[in-house]
């Protein structure tokens, strides 16, 4: 079995952060493992409260995690402080990582920064070098391009910037009521559109990193990265479309919709299972 780590906050609601990622990469085919950079106390509605884990601390948990079960691919996700991210790129650079997928998680969809200008930094010096492809949305991808996206061109102008910069892929992620669920990878002077199904689901909450795990979980099966993005791109719309409703908020994914099996269903599904045999 191959294998992937997401490098993440928690999220305790169970829809985004290492949460989703796990949950995305069992259900692509790879055994997931994780290093916590932060538990957070939120729901549907937003947060509420969160706690950093130290730089040694993280440290230890990578060193337990490459020394043990070597990943195929690592994800990463929100990192919210400079020591962290210089400590991931250090341990990252000593285990000779590869196929890095990283969702520079910098602005909420909402607009509100998630983290500050030192860590900004520090994510551009450090983490976006090493990186296999970056995942920004709209406005991260404005952020680290430093120039306003209104059009598709600027898109592609914008992807073109990142990935030159930095010399990785770039999958800028339409949305924001720009070319909503169609996106653009970047990589070595060429573009590709990727065309997704717009699905009316307000349930959106953990789409970026359940899209980077589903790419990272691809790439760990020896997928290539176009591949990758369009097998990522096909899972995340299932998920969507199967209009789970939890929360009282923006609620999560089913991760688990393709899963079907006799360990899944409820105890009311086995029994209408055994009556309708009988009645048969």
């Amino acid at each position: 079995m191959r294998t992937a780590l997401t490098i993440a906050g928690s999220d305790s609601s169970g829809g985004a952060g290492i949460q989703a990622d796990i949950k995305t990469m069992i259900s692509n085919g790879v055994y997931a493992m994780s290093a916590i950079t932060a538990l957070t106390a939120q729901n549907t509605t937003g947060v509420t409260g969160i706690m950093e884990a130290t730089p040694e601390f993280l440290a230890d948990q990578l060193d337990n995690i490459f020394t043990d079960i070597y990943p195929d691919a690592v994800k990463i996700g929100m990192v919210s402080s400079s020591a962290l991210i210089e400590t991931i790129a250090k341990k990252l650079r000593q285990y000779e990582a590869k196929n890095i997928v990283v969702d520079p998680v910098m602005v909420a969809t909402s607009g509100a920064k998630l983290i500050n200008d030192e860590a900004i930094e520090a994510l551009k010096s450090q983490l976006l070098p090493m990186a296999t492809v970056l995942t920004p949305n709209i406005p991260e991808a404005e952020v680290l391009s430093g120039m306003k996206i209104e059009t598709a061109e600027d898109m592609i102008k914008a992807a073109a910037a990142i990935g030159e910069k930095y010399s990785c892929a770039v999958l800028c992620k339409g949305g924001h009521q720009l070319n909503d669920a169609n996106d653009l990878l970047w990589r070595k002077g060429d573009y590709k559109w990727f065309q997704g199904k717009r699905i009316n689901n307000p349930n959106t909450h953990g789409t970026g990193c359940t899209l980077s795990s589903a790419i990272a979980s691809n790439l760990a099966k020896g997928f290539d990265l176009d591949t990758s993005v369009e097998r990522a791109k096909k899972y995340i719309s299932g998920a969507l479309a199967a209009m789970l409703d939890l929360g009282k908020g923006s609620g999560p994914m089913d991760h688990g919709f393709a899963i079907k099996n006799e360990f899944t269903l409820s105890h009311d599904e086995i029994t209408a299972e055994a009556a309708d045999k009988e009645a048969k």
